[in-house]
């Protein structure tokens, strides 16, 4: 029971499949930016399910999953070795990966004050956190929106799993006007449709927010040929504009997530955070390496916490996007 990666495994929704096949035909060239009609169904979906106002056309750009922005957004802003880039102390590796490719320095805090008199190029947050599944509140984000206006920081929101929330608190964009106020300068937030739709192999993804940084951002990737393909901007159109196959999904993960939980906890595990995403954040109180062996022993496949940072050390996390039948298979041996 491979429980290490969180990879959907349902069928893409049949909505999505044939606006795909509607769109096959499609000899020429997309464009960078996007065609109008993908944009607007962002700014619209955004809006009626995240109450984010104020968005324009100009403020979305489409990206070929997610996980390339946010790889070579260091790089196509310019930062370099006189730059620090900060993350989270528990985090999504390909942060750390993208500072790296750029040669700047890089700092993991989860505090603002860790970070010193400092002015970072840029910083990321992720809520809901991967591996963590933690939920930042409202006052917690707009502290840091603040902190990264005062300091001319581009504060950049990884939001991939905005739509995977199981327990208060309930996940919030930076681009709420409860965090942001009225404006989005010096915000981005990155969206992906991979969990929320099944479409990990579209790879259909977005980033919304301050239009001049986005336009920045446009400005490099037409030169690079970033541009995500016409059929899929078609499906992610689609995807986004239907709201019940998102409440089908959540329903199967939700119980996969109940099952697994309980199980968990039932074989000595304690879960922490793990209020939202798609994983739980678990340990035996003992080295994430002894756990893992102690899942392996029972065919059970669970990602080390140390891989995430130095603090994950004690924990792993298992993720719930297998199968029914896998997931009622790994209930069964930790029984």
């Amino acid at each position: 029971m491979d429980l290490s990666v969180g990879t959907p495994v349902d069928p893409t929704p049949a909505v999505v499949q044939e606006a795909l096949a509607a769109a096959a035909d499609n000899p020429g060239y997309p464009t960078t930016i996007g065609l109008p009609e993908s944009r607007q169904a962002v700014i619209d979906w955004l809006s009626r399910r995240f109450g984010v106002q104020g968005l324009g056309l100009d403020g979305v750009l489409p990206l070929i999953g997610s996980k390339e922005l946010i790889a070579s957004l260091a790089l196509h802003l310019g930062l370099g070795a006189d730059d620090l880039i900060v993350y989270p102390e528990l985090a999504y590796p390909t942060y750390e990966v993208g500072a790296a490719l750029v040669g700047a320095r890089h700092l993991a805090a989860d505090s603002l004050t860790a970070i010193g008199p400092e002015r970072p190029a840029l910083m990321w947050i992720n809520s809901p956190s991967n591996p963590t599944g933690k939920v930042l509140g409202v006052e917690h984000l707009r502290k840091v929106v603040e902190w990264c206006r005062e300091r001319g920081t581009l504060l950049v929101s990884d939001e991939c799993y905005l739509e995977c929330s199981w327990e208060e608190p309930r996940p919030i964009s930076v681009l709420h006007p409860d965090v942001c106020g009225d404006s989005h300068q010096g915000i981005l937030t990155v969206h992906s449709l991979s969990k929320r739709s099944n479409l990990a192999g579209y790879r259909c993804a977005f980033v919304a927010g301050d239009p001049a940084v986005v336009g920045e951002l446009l400005a490099v990737r037409k030169n690079l040929g970033l541009q995500m393909p016409g059929p899929q901007q078609l499906a992610m159109i689609a995807a986004l504009d239907d709201d019940a196959h998102v409440a089908e999904q959540h329903a199967r993960y939700a119980a996969r997530r109940a099952k697994l939980k309980e199980a968990l906890l039932g074989a000595g595990f304690t879960v922490d955070h793990s209020e939202a995403s798609l994983y739980l954040w678990a340990s035996r109180g003992e080295d994430c390496w002894a756990t893992v062996s102690w899942l392996a022993e029972r065919g059970i496949l669970a990602a080390p916490g140390a891989f995430y940072g130095a603090s994950g050390s004690r924990h792993v996390r298992v993720a719930f996007t297998a199968t029914d039948e896998r997931i009622d298979a790994a209930v069964a041996r930790l029984a």
